[in-house]
């Protein structure tokens, strides 16, 4: 026996039933798991700091600054 994956996007409930009835008549052994969203690599402390960024400069909020002034910052 070999395994198999496939990737079905279906969009309700009663295709993934269809899907099972097709393997099923065909005599194929199946197992079928669901995929709710692919998992992000980011922190997702990270990813809410960066959001909230981009809220803020559409906002107004923060200040424009030259790349000289940023390193002169970090020393």
């Amino acid at each position: 026996m070999k395994a198999i994956n496939i990737t079905a996007f279906t969009d309700d409930p009663s295709q993934i039933e269809e899907i099972k009835a097709v393997i099923k008549s065909l005599k194929i052994k199946y197992q079928i798991s669901t995929i709710n969203e692919p998992e992000s690599p980011y922190n997702p402390d990270f990813v809410k700091m960066i959001r909230q960024g981009e809220k803020d400069i559409k906002s107004g909020k923060g200040i424009g600054m030259t790349i000289d002034e940023m390193e002169n910052l970090c020393k």
